[in-house]
């Protein structure tokens, strides 16, 4: 489980692409490689992977396809900075909101508004999705926990505060990157519900 509060970037050193299965290399230094385990979860642009071997400051990664398929991952080349998490420890304050790593679509940066003081990000995404983006919800978008604020048919805004954009890759990357987004679990399950529930009732 993630908190959605990025601690570190780190680069892409290595990328050996197999048959249906990559494996990233990336350098941890600091905090990020302080007692990190084999199998331990850690989240790379907010999604869950599970390191697969150490070699001093590299650290590696596989990445499956159908994550490939799914994630911004797949559009990684070596020397790309990625936001990471590592996995939340009991005890730990949790400054974001619960998160899982599991990743339900990407969503295309279209429109960024800045002034010195915060950046507004306009996002395009699937429609399907936007029943679950609702206005003053959240979502992680590439492992960020953040506020929604306007929201419209396909398309939806956050903001950012100096802290978020300079801890993070999320205001540096160009117009039409795609982002990982991760939403929230609880709003998909009442959204999901309420629906079956109507549709039940509709039938009868």
């Amino acid at each position: 489980m993630f908190t959605g509060i990025i601690q570190a970037m780190a680069p892409i050193v290595s990328i050996d692409k197999q048959d249906k299965l990559w494996r990233f290399g990336m350098r941890f230094t600091g905090s990020l490689k302080e007692h990190l385990k084999h199998g331990a979860s850690v989240a790379h642009n907010g999604v869950c992977l599970t390191v697969a071997h150490q070699d001093d400051e590299i650290v590696y990664f596989d990445v499956m396809d159908e994550t490939l398929q799914i994630t911004n991952l797949s559009q990684c080349a070596v020397d790309d900075i990625l936001n990471i998490e590592r996995a939340m420890r009991f005890g730990d304050e949790v400054g974001g909101h619960i998160l899982s790593g599991h990743i339900a679509m990407t969503a295309t940066l279209i429109e960024r508004a800045a002034t010195p003081t915060n950046s507004r990000l306009r996002f395009s995404c699937d429609p399907r999705w936007m029943k679950y983006i609702l206005p003053k919800g959240f979502a992680a978008i590439d492992g960020a926990s953040l506020t929604i604020g306007e929201v419209g048919g396909d398309w939806f805004e956050v903001y950012l505060i100096p802290e978020t954009r300079s801890l993070t890759t999320l205001d540096s990357k160009p117009l039409h990157s795609a982002y990982n987004i991760e939403i929230d679990s609880q709003t998909q399950a009442i959204v999901d519900t309420v629906e079956r529930v109507m549709a039940q009732q509709g039938n009868r």
